[in-house]
């Protein structure tokens, strides 16, 4: 990956709608060049999709809560259990796996407070829970789903694709 498959990626992150047009005139490439780039991005992995991104605020979902819980048990049957359930969800918008004193991490979001009761009341009926804490977001202060692409290291493997690619 190179300078201009970075500057493509970060046109996309900033407006995925441009054309290829659009975004072949930002990086100083024709068409061509440039569409075959963002397939091999895609078709890589790098570029996993291209996505609209919506207001919560504006549709209604206003809360949003990170919840962390910290596990009942850590056989394989109650980590495909919980993490099949969990999910499915779709109040949970993001959901990790964590090291620490937490075994997950989710943020949720939903319209008000007694959705959230339902959804917790849900979660916890899923299977035995340690410990389970939210925490509600006062204010959005930032949100952004743009990686820095700056300080971004190139996989080996990704490099020798662009190796062979500019061959």
């Amino acid at each position: 990956m190179d300078a201009i498959d970075r500057h493509i990626l970060s046109i996309l992150q900033e407006d995925a709608s441009l054309s290829i047009a659009e975004i072949a005139a930002r990086v100083g490439l024709s068409q061509t060049p440039c569409w075959k780039r963002i397939q091999r991005l895609e078709a890589s992995g790098v570029l996993q999709g291209r996505v609209a991104l919506l207001s919560p605020e504006k549709l209604g979902l206003g809360l949003s809560v990170y919840v962390s819980v910290v596990a009942g048990e850590h056989s394989d049957v109650w980590l495909e259990r919980f993490t099949r359930a969990v999910a499915a969800m779709p109040q949970v918008v993001e959901f990790y796996r964590m090291a620490g004193d937490v075994d997950y991490v989710l943020r949720v979001v939903v319209p008000d407070m007694a959705a959230f009761d339902e959804f917790y009341k849900r979660l916890i009926a899923i299977a035995p829970l340690r410990n389970v804490v939210s925490r509600f977001a006062m204010e959005r202060i930032k949100a952004t789903t743009a990686l820095p692409l700056e300080a971004a290291t190139v996989a080996p493997r990704m490099r020798r694709v662009a190796e062979a690619a500019a061959e």
